[in-house]
């Protein structure tokens, strides 16, 4: 099933829009309530941020994972070697964050949480009734009052040519949140996982709104939405001397909410993050 945008103010929008997380473990969203001007103003003021040494004034506190991470500590993904070519800023509303581009973060933020509150309620509605009831509460609710909720500011910079053998953007992953909501990037690079194992270019048309689903809302369902491996693959046929600005909001339970027998959002985040090697 190929990645087709679904309005989101067509009748059939809930619809449409899980049926596609369920396929593909994607959904893209036209028409939808956050301005694109806004995003628009965030990459331009986030891009000078990472462009000047101010970035090295707010470097991130280990222990509770705001500020700036360099591309020194970047990530590797789970079951890679590789770091991944990018820097990023973590942004939570009580965290670190130049007092200049503040606001702005806040705003946004804002919108966004109210947006997958919504689609969070989209997918309880659509999920089948043995699956909803295994719900510890209304997916909506998981998120309410969160401090855990991440904005993360990415920055894919110039590739020049000197880079490790093999390394990538951003290699194949998982998010281990409920859901994550992006706002298609500035530069194209994006690529899901299809159920055969090929790759699938999401598309990247400005204005569109990108929606996956993480570790938490997959264990949360018991497997019947997937979490689904995406990458984010160096340019080709484009211009590598161009930056590549990315804005994923990570949705995340309160960590007491009890997402299965197994874990709560707590314990199963914090089981995440040793993995990758970020604490």
């Amino acid at each position: 099933m190929p990645l087709v945008a679904v309005d989101y103010q067509s009748e059939t929008a809930k619809e449409d829009f899980v049926e596609s997380l369920r396929e593909t473990g994607f959904g893209v969203l036209k028409n939808h309530p956050i301005q694109q001007s806004k995003v628009t103003d965030i990459y331009d003021t986030w891009q000078k941020f990472f462009d000047s040494e101010e970035k090295h004034k707010y470097v991130y506190n280990k222990g509770t994972q705001d500020g700036f991470f360099p591309q020194s500590v970047s990530e590797t993904a789970k079951g890679n070697t590789k770091k991944d070519i990018k820097e990023y800023y973590h942004f939570y509303p009580w965290g670190q964050c130049p007092p200049e581009l503040r606001e702005q973060l806040e705003q946004y933020y804002k919108e966004a949480n109210e947006l997958a509150q919504e689609l969070l309620s989209w997918i309880e509605d659509y999920s089948p009734q043995d699956v909803a009831s295994s719900y510890s509460q209304p997916l909506s609710q998981m998120i309410e009052d969160s401090d855990q909720t991440l904005l993360r500011i990415l920055h894919y910079p110039p590739l020049n040519g000197d880079e490790e053998p093999d390394a990538i953007r951003a290699a194949a992953h998982e998010d281990i949140n409920l859901i994550t909501i992006l706002p298609a990037a500035n530069e194209p690079g994006l690529q899901v996982k299809a159920r055969d194992g090929s790759w699938l270019d999401v598309p990247c048309d400005f204005g569109n709104l990108i929606v996956n689903i993480g570790d938490m809302l997959q264990e949360a369902s018991g497997n019947h939405f997937p979490s689904t491996t995406h990458r984010v693959v160096n340019p080709d046929n484009t211009d590598m001397t161009k930056s590549r600005i990315s804005l994923p909001l990570f949705l995340h339970p309160r960590p007491d909410v009890k997402l299965s027998e197994r874990h709560t959002a707590g314990s199963y985040l914090q089981e995440r993050l040793k993995e990758l090697g970020v604490i």
